[in-house]
C-alpha cells in the first residue's frame, strides 16, 4: 500500500467492480465462478416438463376476441402496405433499369 500512497479507508471506497457493499465479501469470494455447462445435468422428468409447463401457461394473459380482430386487423393493414411499398419500389426500379439499358 505504501506503493500507492493510499490510506486503507480510501482503497476500501474504491469500487470492486461488483455489486456489494464495500469490505464485505461474497460467498463466493476467491472461487471462480460455476458455468451452466459445469453443473451436473438433471434428468428430465415428462410429467415434471409437463406441469411446469400447465403452471407458465396458466400465468399468460391471453387476449380476448375482441382484441384478437384488432390485432389481426392491423396486422393485415401493415401486411397490404408494405406489400404495396415493394411493390411499388419493385416496379419504379424495374422502369428505371428498362429506361437505362433499353431492353
Amino acid at each position: 500500500m505504501a506503493e500507492h500512497n493510499q490510506s486503507p479507508a480510501a482503497e476500501a471506497q474504491r469500487p470492486a467492480g461488483k455489486r456489494q457493499m464495500a469490505g464485505v465479501a461474497t460467498p463466493a469470494a476467491g472461487r471462480p465462478a460455476r458455468r451452466a455447462e459445469d453443473a451436473p445435468a438433471a434428468r428430465a422428468n415428462p410429467v415434471t416438463f409437463i406441469k411446469q409447463v400447465l403452471a407458465e401457461l396458466r400465468k399468460v394473459i391471453w387476449p380476448t376476441g375482441r382484441q384478437m380482430l384488432v390485432y389481426t386487423i392491423v396486422v393485415m393493414a401493415f401486411l397490404i402496405f408494405t406489400l404495396a411499398l415493394v411493390w411499388g419500389v419493385d416496379t419504379l426500379a424495374g422502369l428505371g433499369v428498362s429506361a437505362v439499358f433499353g431492353s
